[in-house]
């Protein structure tokens, strides 16, 4: 028999984006991958066909991404930590068993490797797809990385997230990154935190499924260990059982959301570059940071007070970080890759406390930082 290879490559990498997401997957613990080919996510399915033998772990090619989805809620429901990862295209298809994974609360991570309309185009254009696609009233958890380290960063995060919270978490990979080789440290395995989902403690007999706190997440028991549980889409009591008492479905959904809203402040991370004194600050997310702050040194070094708040967690969204910096701005520009869709949140989180203006590019390529510098000279004041 193969000796097996370790889950974590500790050491540092030259390493392509896409291949860090397999290694942040399974530092984090990942076992189950099933995904459908798709450009410009194929190297992560790639590389996990042929990682996860050499750790112990399930690798499925599902016939469409309608397989692949639920082939993941059920590998997650028998144990495992399972994830998928698709592009724009596929993720459209995926719709319906995200929503399931959200009402049965089911931890998993999707993978999102944005790209433009059936061709390999920098976009940022699935922002709020990813948050309101899915029936049914939820919230949902989207981590933005930014480079090839916040890739391996993030799949380690999501995992702890979906494991935590009982939901699926997505993981808002581009083109531009998944693509893209650079310098990769990855950590000593006892310097990586994982947290794993939480078990009954009780028989069978006394296990009350869908029993938690308003802000917390039930136990989860391994499907084929005598906890009998119907993981239904549909409203269903504490038990499991399906009903739709107006006041079932309430109770229900409340602690769904609640457990992602109530605990906002665990859950957002945001970053800030010279906002102490910013009367200019740049909102942006995912690649899109990287000019923004790029544009931002170049300002202050024309002694402009500009600055930038980078968004990490995109949903929910950061809403007291945006409003601080709204409040001690002149202006905000809200800087994205598609046609100015993230924005809206910004003016609303806003709410008039200073102007927002839509710095937006829908080219197929991220914005230069000459371009985002050329906004901010614009508007300086």
């Amino acid at each position: 028999m193969a000796k097996r290879k370790s889950r974590v490559l500790t050491g540092k990498h030259f390493m392509l984006g896409n291949y860090a997401v397999v290694e942040g997957a399974l530092a984090a613990g990942c076992d189950f991958f099933a995904g459908y080919p798709i450009t410009p996510a194929n190297e992560i399915s790639e590389r996990m066909a042929a990682r996860m033998p050499e750790v112990g772990g399930k690798f499925l090619q599902g016939e469409d991404e309608l397989c692949s989805i639920y082939a993941l809620t059920g590998a997650s429901l028998a144990g495992a930590k399972a994830m998928t990862a698709t592009a724009s295209a596929g993720f459209n298809y995926m719709q319906e068993g995200i929503g399931y994974a959200v009402a049965s609360e089911i931890p998993c991570v999707i993978v999102d490797v944005q790209r433009c309309r059936g061709e390999n185009y920098a976009t940022q254009s699935d922002v709020m797809q990813m948050r309101w696609a899915a029936s049914g009233d939820y919230e949902i958890i989207v981590l933005a990385p930014s480079s090839v380290q916040e890739l391996f960063d993030h799949m380690i995060k999501a995992f702890n997230l979906a494991e935590k919270y009982r939901t699926p978490v997505i993981v808002m990979s581009e083109t531009t990154i998944a693509l893209m080789r650079e310098n990769l440290v990855i950590p000593d395995e006892k310097d990586i935190e994982v947290i794993n989902r939480t078990k009954p403690t009780v028989p069978p007999q006394d296990f009350v499924p869908f029993k938690a706190d308003p802000d917390a997440t039930p136990p989860l028991p391994d499907l084929g260990v005598g906890y009998r549980i119907l993981h239904s889409l549909n409203p269903h009591d504490l038990y499991g059982g399906i009903s739709w008492d107006p006041d079932v479905f309430e109770t229900m959904y409340d602690r769904i959301i609640g457990k992602i809203t109530r605990n906002r402040g665990e859950i957002v991370e945001t970053k800030g570059y010279f906002l102490d004194d910013a009367k200019i600050v740049l909102v942006a997310y995912g690649s899109e940071s990287r000019p923004a702050l790029d544009a931002v040194q170049q300002a202050r070094k024309e002694g402009i007070k500009a600055g930038l708040l980078r968004l990490i967690t995109v949903w929910p969204v950061p809403e007291k970080e945006i409003r601080e910096a709204a409040e001690r701005a002149s202006v905000i520009l809200a800087v994205e890759m598609n046609i100015g869709k993230y924005a809206a949140e910004v003016e609303r989180v806003s709410c008039g406390r200073c102007e927002v203006i839509r710095v937006t590019k829908n080219r197929g390529e991220i914005h230069t930082p000459d371009e985002i510098y050329a906004a901010i000279k614009e508007v300086r004041r």
